[in-house]
């Protein structure tokens, strides 16, 4: 878990449920879902395609309702979006005719800080995912790490108490996901921030989480299962691997 304590960002989920209507059937995805999620803590949420993982971001981000149950952030009930959330998609969705710098600041700027606070902030934030360099670039001039870096600094210059984000790295090639799972760790073990990451990829989320949230599409009740690796995690050790061999057994893989 991160080194840095707050007491901001801790999220409930009571007896939680969501379901959909396909071709005149109700298909429930989320079934009495009960979970606290602990200031600071890297929750990943993962399971097979249909089970509810991307539709509990969404619910947690505030875009859709629940059936039934209850989401509570600081002890306060959640009714729609808020400023103590960000979230990151796959695709970074960058403006085109805004430079890196000013797609950083441009959320800042909407939220009536001047253009000079804006930008001084969102400069601290391009240097931490380490694009100094190309502050001044198109999104057109940038690989698809490098941009998706930009909506990570993006996110993170409105300081969110809570970083939502959804296969954040699922368009990149393996080589560039690797690195950019690293550098996630790296930042969020500097901010106060909790970081739930819904993910198809077991490595990465024993890789970036403190928890990871076992979805199933079966009926199977959730389950959640503690990451007890010392950070920075090495994926070829022992334990890592072990770890791992025990989420794919969770879903008949071996």
């Amino acid at each position: 878990m991160s080194t840095i304590t707050d007491t901001r960002g801790q999220v409930a989920l009571r007896h939680l449920s969501k379901s959909y209507n396909l071709n005149g059937q109700t298909l429930p995805v989320l079934r009495s879902l009960s979970l606290d999620i602990r200031p600071n803590e890297a929750l990943a949420i993962v399971g097979p395609s249909g089970c509810g993982k991307t539709t509990l971001l969404r619910l947690l981000a505030g875009l859709e309702k629940a059936d039934s149950g209850q989401i509570l952030i600081d002890g306060i009930p959640v009714t729609g979006v808020g400023t103590e959330r960000a979230v990151i998609y796959q695709e970074p969705r960058l403006l085109p005719w805004l430079t890196v710098l000013q797609n950083v600041a441009f959320g800042l700027e909407l939220r009536g800080l001047s253009r000079a606070q804006a930008q001084e902030r969102a400069g601290r934030y391009i240097r931490l995912v380490g694009l100094e360099d190309f502050r001044n670039a198109w999104p057109r001039q940038l690989s698809g790490g490098m941009a998706q870096r930009v909506g990570i600094a993006r996110a993170l210059t409105v300081q969110p108490e809570i970083l939502l984000l959804d296969e954040p790295f699922g368009a990149l090639d393996a080589m560039t996901k690797l690195s950019m799972q690293e550098e996630l760790a790296r930042i969020w073990g500097e901010e106060a921030v909790t970081m739930v990451l819904v993910t198809h990829d077991l490595e990465e989320a024993i890789l970036l989480a403190d928890r990871v949230l076992v979805l199933t599409n079966d009926g199977t009740p959730p389950s959640l299962v503690t990451v007890d690796l010392p950070r920075p995690r090495d994926r070829n050790s022992a334990d890592f691997v072990a770890m791992r061999r025990m989420l794919m057994g969770k879903f008949g893989l071996h």
